[in-house]
């Protein structure tokens, strides 16, 4: 009997014949060649109705041999059978149960990856949540940025509006130019991490969508999976796929199944730390830039307080100069109208002299004389021309000083005005437009 390589499950039976093959049994014909045989030469060739003894023997040894020799290999093929049937019975169920543990190993394992898909799906959405909040105070700020540029240019452009000589590019305009620059800065600044922070938003989304794709597909595979460990050979819904066992093109290992997985969580965890960093960098940007635009606001508005200061120091200064100026040139007015008066004064007895002198002259003959009346009053004359030049002189030397104060007090008034018109500009153009810069949780864009 052949031998199977299929373990028995239980002791063949018994035997009735040992395995083994019957020895030929050669029997003699025995010939129709005798005197009394039916055989003649004209019947040469065939066969007469009777048989002898020995070929009916011979014949029903023949058909019990074969009957034993049939019955003999129909025992065999009936053992070998229930044999077979047994060992493939066995074979069959240590397959199925080998093939259920099997999907249930791979069900763990799929539960595995799927939880950890689903663990980072979740990680993304919540970090790209977060960095979707930063991106709208990076857009606040933005935003916030506006009014203090606005206060900044206005503010230059307001103290274009100083006269001469307070037209002067002082401390407080290098300040705003060094705070329209820094806000320009900023803005740039702000405006390329927006656009980093939207382009890694939309990095961390694909990653999402490739984990949550991954993720279907292993939770139809488990689905798919679990039916398959759920089947029995009690199931009413199997049936025969004979083409079911070719493998697909397509199909892919169970190391580059794994890998691609891992390629996935590895990818989308490696931006969701990037989102991470980004996050952070972020922070210290909005942290920074209002610090910064806080700190030249106060540097702006320091050098506008000091410039006040300078500013009404130079015009209380001015105005106290004026002050002085208006009663010089008082005392001066005076001072003319007394010289004019003097003036005056001296044309009566210049007259008088003169009249006499006049009169005199007219003397006749020898009392035409120079005596020493005529000496004096030529003497008197002299002396009032030289003081009516002496006053004249200083007439006009006290009229050109007060010409001269008038022009100061012009010029003072002028400047004064002009002190006055800076001062108005800085304090209440300037300074009051300052008062609307905004604080630094809406320079940092909490608001």
């Amino acid at each position: 009997m052949a031998q199977t390589d299929v373990l028995l499950t239980k002791q063949p039976a018994p035997q009735t014949v040992p395995p083994c093959e019957l020895p030929p049994k050669l029997y003699d014909v025995a010939r129709n060649t005798g005197a009394h045989t039916s055989a003649g030469l004209a019947t040469a060739g065939f066969r007469t109705a009777k048989y002898l003894v020995d070929e009916w023997f011979q014949n029903c040894y023949a058909s019990y041999h074969q009957a034993f020799a049939d019955r003999d290999q129909s025992e065999r093929q009936r053992h070998e059978s229930r044999q077979l049937a047994a060992e493939t019975e066995a074979l069959a169920q240590r397959t199925q149960e080998d093939s259920t543990r099997k999907v249930g190993e791979r069900l763990q394992d799929m539960h595995c990856w799927k939880s950890e898909l689903q663990r980072e799906v979740g990680e993304l959405v919540a970090e790209t949540d977060l960095l979707l909040a930063q991106k709208l105070r990076l857009e606040r700020a933005l935003d916030a940025t506006a009014i203090p540029f606005t206060i900044a240019t206005d503010n230059l452009q307001c103290r274009e509006r100083r006269q001469h000589p307070d037209l002067v590019r002082d401390h407080v305009e290098m300040e705003l130019l060094k705070e329209a620059e820094l806000i320009r800065n900023i803005q740039e600044l702000l405006k390329r991490t927006i656009k980093q922070a939207v382009h890694q938003i939309r990095l961390n989304r694909e990653h999402k969508e490739l984990c949550e794709m991954d993720w279907s597909d292993k939770v139809d595979a488990y689905n798919i999976d679990e039916t398959c460990a759920g089947y029995t050979n009690q199931s009413t819904e199997v049936q025969f796929h004979p083409h079911s066992t070719k493998f697909e093109e397509s199909a892919s290992m169970p190391e580059t199944w794994a890998r691609f997985t891992q390629e996935n969580l590895q990818r989308a965890e490696r931006e969701r730390l990037a989102s991470f960093n980004l996050r952070g960098l972020i922070d210290c940007i909005l942290r920074d830039t209002s610090e910064d635009l806080r700190l030249q606001c106060d540097s702006v508005n320091l050098a506008f307080g000091r410039r006040l200061e300078e500013l009404e120091d130079a015009r209380h200064k001015l105005q106290h100069h004026l002050n002085k100026t208006l009663r010089e040139i008082s005392d001066q007015e005076h001072n003319v109208a007394e010289l004019k008066l003097a003036i005056r004064n001296k044309e009566l007895p210049l007259k008088v002299a003169q009249t006499r002198l006049y009169q005199r002259s007219q003397r006749p003959n020898v009392e035409l004389c120079r005596d020493t009346a005529q000496f004096r009053l030529v003497s008197e004359v002299e002396e009032l021309n030289s003081s009516l030049a002496a006053l004249k002189e200083k007439l006009l030397e006290a009229e050109q000083s007060l010409h001269n104060l008038e022009d100061t007090r012009m010029s003072l008034e002028k400047d004064i005005a002009v002190k006055t018109n800076s001062i108005f500009i800085d304090s209440q153009k300037c300074m009051t437009h300052r008062a609307r810069y905004p604080t630094i949780l809406q320079l940092a864009g909490y608001q």
